[in-house]
């Protein structure tokens, strides 16, 4: 993992939609408004032509982007989580789900790490609410690497894909020389016997440090980068939790219905590991410094050690 250099998904979404342009003349890029905030005006500066600001009209613009899509276009519609998946939910799931469109939404400012912005604009239910639309693929990268390689992997995939992005800077985990990015299949990063971690977004890097703290007691953990939370890689974590016994997850998004919830269904059917879920714990969010909320809600890696040491302690 290199700490040394931290940028924001948000920031890595504005540049692959602009290298994507280069490579294709299809890619539309809509936006509500928030240009700057979501890092579309990347793309806007290098191709005004096929951005379209659809204003504060975020249902509005994700009807257009479904239109866009039946004329041979590839529409990124962006704004933030909290409007794509929330104000929008409707239009997502009836105007582009129910149709299979070949819509992708980006998402950007999800979760707790919003931070200032508080519990209006803090939307800790999107992975939930995405996964839950029939053929909607729903995707949360690590890092700089991992999101430009899911916004390309997401125009090529047919269909609809929701993109979860963040506002915080996080460092690069996805460092490896045989990195690839796969829909789908989730990503070992580190080897262990007596746990596996299994966290997704910026949460990946608090594992990853929080690892090395638990290592410090006494305990191995292994940590898994789940990437996809839908399609979820079930062969990856059924074959975690009969190696290890343990399964956590972690993330930046409600205990219930996101990643925790999803491989809560993958273990209950087949009874084979018990689980601890890591994550906002049913309650809205606050105001406050986005790495002092991280640690407040314990989606730190002191946070994480600690829950992950009382879980098997008991």
């Amino acid at each position: 993992m290199d700490k040394t250099k931290k940028i924001a998904t948000r920031e890595s979404y504005g540049n692959a939609l602009a290298e994507l342009g280069k490579e294709h003349d299809n890619v539309i890029v809509l936006d509500a408004d928030l240009a700057a905030a979501t890092k579309t005006s990347t793309f806007k500066k290098a191709f005004p032509d096929r951005h379209i600001d659809c204003g504060i009209a975020e249902s509005n613009m994700m009807g257009i982007a479904a239109g866009l899509s039946t004329c041979g276009y590839v529409p990124f519609a962006s704004t933030f989580a909290m409007f794509a998946a929330g104000r929008a939910y409707e239009q997502v799931r009836n105007s582009i789900g129910y149709p299979k469109l070949n819509v992708k939404i980006g998402a950007t400012h999800a979760g707790i790490s919003v931070g200032e912005d508080g519990a209006s604009h803090q939307c800790n239910e999107d992975l939930a609410l995405m996964r839950m639309i029939p053929g909607m693929t729903v995707i949360c990268p690590a890092d700089d690497i991992e999101a430009k390689a899911a916004v390309k992997a997401a125009y090529e995939l047919e269909g609809p894909v929701y993109l979860r992005f963040g506002r915080l800077a996080v460092p690069i985990v996805n460092d490896n020389s045989d990195y690839k990015f796969e829909i789908g299949k989730g990503v070992k990063l580190l080897d262990g016997s007596d746990v596996t971690i299994i966290a997704t977004g910026l949460e990946v890097a608090y594992a990853l440090d929080a690892a090395e703290m638990l290592a410090a007691q006494g305990i191995s953990a292994a940590v898994v980068n789940m990437h996809t939370i839908k399609p979820l890689d079930k062969e990856l974590v059924l074959a975690e939790a009969a190696r290890t016994k343990r399964i956590v997850t972690v993330e930046e998004h409600s205990v219930l219905g996101g990643l925790g919830g999803a491989v809560a269904e993958v273990l209950s059917e087949n009874a084979c590991a018990p689980l601890l879920r890591i994550g906002v714990n049913d309650v809205f969010g606050e105001s406050g410094p986005a790495t002092e909320l991280v640690s407040k809600y314990g989606l730190d890696a002191e946070g994480i050690c600690g829950s992950v040491t009382k879980w098997i302690k008991k």
